[in-house]
Parts: structure tokens; C-alpha cells; sequence
């Protein structure tokens, strides 16, 4: 085939069916994948089971074998050619990623971009340095080497399927490991089918990645698997405890990255068009949907009153559709479901006092942007992460007050600072319990070259993407040489 392909994604080749060695029906049967903008029915895919998981396991340890003993340089260059692909075929695939989740344009184009860089930092990855020479205390040479683990797990979510999936997908196929992917069903495509067809025309040796969208059951098995020695989470705080809970249990490698309550802090002297430009784009971007989504806007009390103004103008300019129609700026939230939540926590911050200045109406899954002005601790939308787009403004007089109100929460995700003086940002922002500081930036950033991850309810310590990525999806195997045997004295 060549690179650039008029039907790349080839349903006919997949349609009902999950990735193992090859495409195959599942044990548990297929499930529908649809719009959620319009409902209208997108394809159906594969539904695995624990059965399914199970058989997938298997395969992938037997097929690791070969991959591992691959050369580096064969392995980044089927990643790099994955990248390409991806690229090449873009204008296809982001219409899919659109239709699957709910992404105006520029958001799923935002995923191919960031996808392809995230693979290309993968094929980086598969050639650089993983061994040193250790100190000895005899004759015998010593050296340490990073080996990858055999199988990794990875589960993803349904608000950036791709890009979500294939960072941990890909850095764990270049440093060795084969991969038994389960993305969310119900965006089984974007994140998984579209990587299964890039690494298949680049030339991945079967079985090596095995993709089967499947539900709760279907991760459970995948924490369970004796076949799988790690597991790579992405999803809620709840998800995330389970996930360590089982991997915990069946003395797994886990590493989790999981939700946010993210707070953007807008000095007294930050220049309020940007600040509220900031504040907007890190509420309300693909529908607040966002691990990293700015939960939490504290303005300090003389610029409060202005900053707000200007949100609230912004918030009535972001018509919410069909990003198919080209004319909105908000999709659809993912479910009813989603839709009931959101409503429950700007109906109960409004019952508590705080004040509803944009929003706070749907028209079935398209939420209005929303600003809630005067939240504070005991409201469900402080404390809780939203996942809807709905700015939260909580005013704050000191420094040291706003460094407080941002460390109340559980979460430990992201932070972002806004001032002219970035000294005083950076000092105020180092001081914040978060595993990634912005200064004059806004929450929502992302990129494969950079460790994310966070603290509290948004992580276990762990990290992905940059210098993270060998540490998380390879171990230390300690060698001993001597030249021959030595008798020991029993």
C-alpha cells in the first residue's frame, strides 16, 4: 500500500473484529461505535472479554521474544514509518477522531500532530544508551542494562483516544516490549484502530501489538494476567485506584496517569485580555474533557471583577454543535451520563452560593460554556474534577492565600500562573503540590518530550513521555563476567 491511501483505515479489514495476530472476531462479541453529536452509527468493533485478554496475553509473550531480540535500529524504523503513515494519512483520520469523539477540527488535528511526535520521540528511544559499567569488588566485570519488561498493558480513554493511546504504546515497543491494548470502546477507532493500521502497513511483526477495545472486565483482566508484567492506566481517579489496587496484588509495574482539579492563578498584575484568553481556552477546550482542563481559575481580588467580565464574554462567543457543521467551537460531551454530572455540580454550586454568569443549560449533549463566579471549598465544582466546560472563578487576596486555596485539593496534575513579573510567578508556583508548573501559560499542555504525570489523586509518582519513558518501560538487569569459574570454599 501506498503511504498516502484513499481508504487507509479499510473498514471492510476490521469491521467486528479486534487486532491479534490478526484481525479476528472476539469472544465476547462486537459492539456499535457511534456519533456522539448525531448518534448515527460509525462502525462496529470487537468487544473483548477477559477470554479475549486472556488469549491476547498470550500471543503478545510469544511474539516479544523475536521483538526484543530486533535490532534497535529495525525497530525505530518501523516507528518512524508508523509516524509517516499517521502523517501522510491525516485528513482521513482526523475526520474519524472528530465524528468518534466529539473534536471540533483543530483538537484532532492537534492529535495527529502530537501522535506522530510522540512516535518519532519512540524511535528515538530505541536507540539511545540503556547500560553503564558498574564499580567491582573483584576481578569480574560488572554492567547494568535497562531490559524491557515482556508485556505491557495499556488501557486508554475516550477525550484524546490517539494521542492518549499511542504514547505508551509506542515507547513500549521501542524499548523491546510487545503491547495487549484495550481501548475505550466508545472510541475503539481513534484510539485503537487508527494505531492499528498505522503499525501494521509500517510493518510491525504480527502479533506484537494486540489491540481489543473492551469495558471494565476487560482491564481487570488485563491487571490480572500473569502474561502481563505492566500496566500503563490512563483514566479517572477512580479507575486508577482499581487499576493499582489489582496490579498491587498481582505484584505488577504500574504507572498511572489519572485526573485533575487544575488551577490557573492570575496575579494583580497580569495583563487581563491574555489572562482571560488563558482561562478560556484551558476551561472550555474540547468541552473541558481534559485530564489537564483548568478546574480551577483563582483571580486575585482587585482584578477579579475585570478578569470575570472578560471570561464571561468569551464563554458567549463559543457556540456549541455538531463539529462536523465546521461553525462551533464546543462538540458534544461523550454521554448523558457525562451531561447529568456536569448539570449536579453547577446546580449544586449555584444552591450554595455561587453565582451562574454564563452557561449552565444544555440542549442535549451540547453543554453551553459555563462561568461559576464565587466558588469555594464544600461546593462540589471545588473540589470535584468537572470534565465538562464549566470555569470555576474563586477570588483570593494574598500570594500566600492563593498558594493555599490551590494545595486544598487531592488532585496534583498541573498549575498554571499568570503575571508580568515571572519571577513572582515561578516563586509562588514552585510552591504548589503539582507535577507540571506553567508559568504565563494556561493548564493544558502536552508533548512527548516532557515527563507528565502527577501527585495525589492525579498519579502514583509515576511519569510518561521524555526522559520518563526508559525508567517506566524497561527495568535494571544486573551482569556479573568472569572469565571462568571459581571453587567457593563449601
Amino acid at each position: 500500500m501506498n503511504i498516502q491511501s484513499p481508504n487507509f483505515i479499510a473498514v471492510e479489514r476490521w469491521s467486528g473484529k479486534a487486532l491479534f495476530s490478526d484481525w479476528q472476531t472476539t469472544g465476547a462479541g462486537a459492539i456499535e461505535v457511534r456519533d456522539p453529536a448525531t448518534d448515527a452509527l460509525l462502525a462496529s468493533v470487537g468487544l473483548g472479554g477477559p477470554a479475549d485478554i486472556a488469549r491476547a496475553a498470550a500471543e503478545a509473550k510469544q511474539a516479544q521474544r523475536a521483538w526484543a531480540k530486533t535490532l534497535p535500529t529495525e525497530r525505530a524504523a518501523i516507528l518512524n514509518k508508523a509516524a509517516d503513515l499517521l502523517v501522510a494519512n491525516g485528513e482521513e483520520l482526523i475526520g474519524w477522531i472528530m465524528r468518534e469523539s466529539g473534536s471540533i477540527q483543530p483538537k484532532a488535528s492537534i492529535e495527529i500532530e502530537h501522535g506522530a511526535l510522540f512516535i518519532r520521540h519512540a524511535a528515538n528511544l530505541a536507540t539511545q544508551p540503556t547500560g553503564l559499567v558498574l564499580s567491582g569488588f573483584d576481578d569480574r566485570t560488572n554492567y547494568a542494562k535497562r531490559v524491557p519488561h515482556g508485556v505491557v498493558g495499556v488501557i486508554s480513554p475516550f477525550n484524546f483516544p490517539l494521542v492518549l493511546s499511542v504514547r505508551a504504546i509506542a515507547a513500549a515497543l521501542a524499548l523491546g516490549n510487545a503491547v495487549v491494548h484495550k481501548p475505550d470502546p466508545r472510541t475503539a477507532i481513534s484510539g485503537g484502530i487508527i494505531i492499528a493500521r498505522i503499525f501494521e502497513e509500517a510493518g510491525l511483526p504480527k502479533g506484537v501489538l494486540q489491540i481489543v477495545p473492551g469495558g471494565a472486565d476487560a482491564g481487570e483482566a488485563i491487571c490480572t494476567d500473569p502474561n502481563i508484567a505492566m500496566v500503563s492506566f490512563t483514566g479517572s481517579a477512580r479507575g486508577g485506584s482499581k487499576v493499582g489496587e489489582l496490579c498491587g496484588k498481582h505484584l505488577k509495574k504500574v504507572q498511572l496517569e489519572l485526573g485533575g482539579k487544575n488551577a490557573l492563578i492570575v496575579l494583580d498584575d497580569a495583563d487581563l485580555d491574555v489572562a482571560a484568553s488563558n482561562a478560556a481556552w484551558g476551561a472550555f477546550l474540547h468541552q473541558g474533557q481534559i485530564c489537564m482542563a483548568t478546574g480551577l481559575i483563582l483571580a486575585q481580588e482587585t482584578v477579579a471583577e475585570a478578569l470575570t467580565e472578560k471570561l464571561v464574554a468569551k464563554a458567549a462567543h463559543l457556540p456549541a454543535g455538531d463539529p462536523s457543521s465546521g461553525r462551533v467551537a464546543l462538540g458534544p460531551i461523550i454521554s448523558d451520563g457525562q451531561v447529568a454530572t456536569i448539570q449536579a455540580i453547577v446546580d449544586d454550586a449555584v444552591a450554595k452560593g455561587a453565582k451562574l454568569l454564563a452557561g449552565g443549560t444544555h440542549d442535549g449533549r451540547f453543554y453551553a460554556a459555563t462561568v461559576l463566579d464565587g466558588v469555594r471549598p464544600g461546593m462540589r465544582a471545588f473540589e470535584e474534577e468537572i470534565f465538562g466546560p464549566v470555569a470555576c472563578i474563586v477570588r483570593f487576596g494574598s500570594d500566600e492565600e492563593a498558594i493555599e486555596i490551590a494545595n486544598m485539593s487531592d488532585y496534583g496534575l498541573a498549575a498554571g500562573v499568570i503575571s508580568a513579573a515571572s519571577g513572582r510567578a515561578l516563586a509562588l508556583g514552585e510552591q504548589l503540590n503539582v507535577g507540571q508548573l506553567h508559568i504565563n501559560d494556561q493548564t493544558v499542555n502536552g508533548g512527548p518530550f516532557a515527563p507528565f504525570g502527577g501527585r495525589g489523586k492525579s498519579g502514583n509518582g509515576s511519569r510518561i513521555g521524555g526522559p520518563a519513558d526508559i525508567e517506566e518501560f524497561t527495568q535494571w538487569m544486573w551482569i556479573s563476567v568472569k572469565d571462568q569459574a571459581t571453587a567457593y570454599p563449601f
